[in-house]
């Protein structure tokens, strides 16, 4: 494979990275990458760079299919010169989510090319990219039942951070349990200390949904929380004292199935409560803000442990069937990443 070479993806990638993304899970999950591709090439900067892996169109191939891989004209930055054609056969995304952290996302290899190495040089280059970034930790997130995905970040340098499920309370008006909700902007403080005792907090490794990165996950910061609270966007049950809390994210609109009806999903980035009742005031409180938000289904992410699904469940609240894993990768280590 020392064909192989990584560049920066341009426009003229996105037709191919769709024609080899559009069934990558068959019918186990819709792939979001054909959508969101075009808006990373064309949103690449200091912020966020995109990478694709390339072979040259006249290097032999290991599989029957090679010569079916999808082509552009080179531009002597890859692997052909320019107006040579090459092949497109891999892509990822970097994104720095602060001065420190550092996600990878959206690592695909066609087919034909699998297990050659690819995904591990375009991994490299995205580790490269946040390290010269100023970023001292590089996480992901692999879906659990995705083994070759795991196994590829394992490889690459990523080590087991945590593991957490999606919990699906239905947006809903009511007055809730009796374990009321805090005020209408709760004591972001009160919020804070909570999270910092909270078994939650300990198995998410201090982490939740990211507020400006879809599917990404970063460190929930006292500021955060801060402002979640200015926004209206931090939710809290008391009984007493603080008992739970959650932390709204966005707002996102899905008409994936083309049929004009769009699901509008309210996104809830981390949950902590104190015990079962706690749990089951904080999903009537989600539901009814979730209900304010003119939210159809929602999405809240819950700590993948027996403690916390059972507690779930025990509300009935509908959940997710696996959960979603988090690794991360040591910048500060001149080994990862190929150094």
């Amino acid at each position: 494979m020392s064909r192989v070479a990584i560049r920066d993806a341009r426009a003229a990638d996105v037709d191919p990275v769709v024609s080899f993304t559009g069934d990558t899970w068959g019918d186990r999950s819709d792939d979001y990458v054909p959508r969101v591709f075009p808006e990373w090439v064309g949103s690449d900067g200091d912020t966020g760079r995109t990478f694709v892996a390339t072979l040259d169109a006249g290097t032999p191939g290991s599989r029957p299919d090679h010569d079916e891989l999808p082509l552009v004209t080179g531009d002597g930055t890859g692997t052909a010169d320019a107006g040579e054609p090459e092949a497109v056969v891999g892509c990822i995304r970097g994104v720095l989510l602060s001065e420190w952290e550092a996600w990878a996302q959206g690592i695909r290899v066609h087919p034909a090319v699998r297990g050659l190495g690819v995904g591990t040089k375009l991994t490299d280059a995205v580790l490269e990219w946040a390290r010269s970034a100023g970023a001292t930790v590089c996480r992901n997130m692999v879906f659990s039942w995705n083994v070759a995905g795991l196994g590829q970040s394992r490889a690459a340098g990523f080590d087991p951070t945590t593991a957490f499920r999606f919990a699906h309370p239905r947006p809903a008006s009511g007055s809730g349990s009796a374990t009321t909700a805090s005020a209408s902007r709760p004591d972001s403080d009160a919020v804070w200390a909570f999270w910092q005792g909270s078994d939650a907090r300990a198995h998410l490794d201090g982490l939740a949904l990211d507020p400006t990165e879809p599917w990404a996950c970063s460190e929930l910061t006292r500021e955060r929380l801060s402002a979640a609270a200015a926004e209206g966007r931090l939710i809290a049950v008391a009984d007493g004292g603080i008992a739970g809390f959650s932390v709204h994210t966005r707002v996102t609109e899905d008409d994936s199935n083309g049929d004009g009806d769009a699901d509008r999903t309210a996104v809830y980035g981390v949950t902590a409560w104190r015990d079962a009742t706690a749990a089951g005031a904080l999903y009537d409180a989600i539901g009814r803000d979730a209900a304010g938000r003119d939210a159809t289904v929602t999405r809240v992410l819950v700590p993948e442990t027996v403690e916390h699904v059972s507690d779930t469940a025990a509300n009935r609240v509908a959940v997710a069937t696996e959960p979603d894993f988090v690794t991360s990768a040591d910048l500060t280590d001149p080994s990862v990443g190929g150094e």
